[in-house]
């Protein structure tokens, strides 16, 4: 018996889409503080979900929730659009439960991901960063992985351009939406560190570091063999040490 329309899989295909998610935090300037934000609120931050380098990731992705501290009012936000992101006022992290609901044609269930909001500087010059009121970033990059996609949604996944209504009116020329893609870009840019550049970079310095770490091992092994060979001498000259009760 065939599988109901819009049900049917596209066996033995795995389709990932990748994006970043993740916060932005800055201080309040004493001088020009939010007049709505409540007296103990220090920072103003934003939660976000986004395609890498802003790809669109709305022909996937249709809606996003941010559950955030329940001190909140309203601390469930749905966002039902790009961009997918809440902006807040606040003093304190706390965890952020990010879900995901996809577009209908998907007819995959929604995901969960947690993230913690950061308002302080936790690397680099801690202080400076905290003089200049310098924004806090919290970012990941992330894959989402489609297994088996019904077709109508592997459709939407891997079709050609799209043509969209013309802002010309009659006569005019349609406009041309870009392939969707998964590729992350080759270089990074001031708005986007996740690209193949920075991934190479990033292997290259884990193969440093485990070099340095079989470096180590060595060192440590060779301390020990002396060791050991030292305190051989001592049993033979002072005797094995005995052992109380």
């Amino acid at each position: 018996m065939p599988a109901p329309t819009g049900t049917k899989r596209v066996r033995g295909v795995q389709i990932y889409r990748p994006f970043v998610y993740g916060t932005e935090a800055i201080p309040f300037d004493p001088e020009n503080r939010p007049k709505d934000a409540p007296p103990d609120h220090t920072h103003k931050w934003k939660v976000f979900v986004r395609g890498v380098n802003n790809e669109d990731i709305s022909y996937w992705l249709k809606k996003v929730q941010f559950k955030l501290h329940d001190t909140y009012a309203n601390s469930v936000r749905m966002i039902e659009s790009p961009p997918f992101e809440v902006e807040e006022t606040g003093w304190g992290e706390f965890e952020i439960a990010i879900k995901f609901y996809f577009v209908p044609e998907s007819n995959e269930k929604p995901q969960q991901i947690w993230h913690g909001l950061k308002l302080h500087p936790y690397h680099g010059d801690i202080e400076q960063q905290k003089r200049d009121r310098s924004m806090v970033s919290s970012v990941c990059y992330e894959e989402v992985l489609f297994n088996e996609p019904v077709e109508a949604f592997y459709d939407i996944l891997t079709g050609g351009p799209q043509v969209g209504k013309s802002k010309s009116g009659k006569g005019g020329k349609s406009a041309v939406k870009a392939l969707p893609t998964a590729e992350i870009p080759l270089k990074s840019n001031p708005g986007n560190k996740f690209s193949k550049e920075e991934e190479s970079k990033e292997l290259d310095r884990l193969t440093e570091a485990a070099k340095t770490v079989q470096r180590l091992i060595v060192e440590e092994k060779a301390k020990l063999v002396k060791e050991e060979a030292r305190l051989q001498e001592l049993e033979k000259t002072e005797g094995k040490p005995v052992k109380k009760k």
